[in-house]
């Protein structure tokens, strides 16, 4: 089976791209989860949520993007389905029109998580990265470090589909190994995104592997999944080869007690400077 992964097209189970491991089996145990981290640089966590909590979640997100024309008329809300002539939609920011949403991303279930992972109080970031991705579209390869690196470095991504999103849909793609690429993380990892005018590093996903090695990895992903790493793992999307949105929000969490970048907390996150460069403004 070949499926796009940033520009180029890979065979899964091939050289370039394989599977993600599953770590739900060592849920309970957080010294094996803090292990896994430190070996794989990620965790793939099936089942995490509540999956009629998210899948509440996706409706009103849905409600909301239909109020705003961005579905086609005439069929089933559940399914995303793009209007003629629409695009990718970013719907950043705190969302706090959408309690459904942030009963998810704020909840019991993913602050005790991080409080026990850490060994001590958790936050997460006001701001929230909501997205709808269309057809067409997907994320370039980059570290998350470059656009919210001003605070400490013991911040974690985790990233959660809206709804069940297959290989055709665009799920996310992550480097393997690609945490221990000291090299990069000088160079690419050193910089940030208002300050430098950076971005993606590229919409390859084999320079870096012909580069530094490593390999892809990816995965089919159901509603109540969820996807945690670090600053410093490079990871891309499949390009969404459908007419249907990917639902899907990035959150970020970190002991509450070490330095904040405050481009995203606060009641009003200012996020990236509007005078400043960036491409693209939002990680994925």
């Amino acid at each position: 089976m070949f499926v796009k992964v940033g520009s180029r097209e890979l065979e899964l189970g091939g050289p370039d791209l394989t599977e993600l491991r599953d770590s739900s089996g060592i849920g309970d145990d957080i010294e094996a989860l803090r292990a896994r981290l430190t070996e794989d640089g990620y965790l793939l966590l099936r089942g995490f949520h509540d999956r009629e909590d998210v899948l509440t979640a996706r409706r009103a997100v849905l409600e909301k993007m239909r109020r705003m024309g961005k579905l086609e008329r005439d069929t089933l809300l559940e399914e995303a389905v793009m209007a003629d002539g629409s695009k990718s939609l970013f719907l950043g920011g705190t969302n706090e029109d959408l309690p459904e949403l942030l009963n998810v991303l704020n909840g019991s279930a993913i602050m005790g998580f991080f409080d026990r992972l850490f060994g001590a109080s958790s936050l997460t970031y006001h701001y929230k990265w909501l997205r709808a991705v269309g057809g067409g579209d997907y994320t370039g390869a980059h570290y998350d470090i470059v656009y919210m690196g001003r605070g400490t470095h013991n911040l974690y991504t985790v990233w959660t589909p809206l709804g069940d999103v297959d290989y055709r849909m665009g799920g996310l793609a992550l480097c393997l190994g690609s945490h221990r690429f000291e090299d990069l993380k000088r160079t690419y990892g050193s910089k940030d995104s208002d300050r430098d005018g950076v971005g993606h590093y590229t919409d390859d996903p084999l320079v870096i592997t012909g580069k530094f090695g490593g390999q892809w990895a990816t995965t089919e992903y159901q509603a109540g999944d969820v996807l945690i790493f670090g600053m410093y793992l490079m990871h891309c999307s499949l390009e969404n080869t459908t007419n249907q949105y990917r639902l899907s929000v990035d959150t970020r969490y970190q002991p509450a007690h070490e330095e904040i970048d405050d481009r995203w907390s606060g009641k009003k996150p200012r996020a990236h400077y509007k005078d400043a460069p960036v491409s693209p403004p939002n990680p994925a």
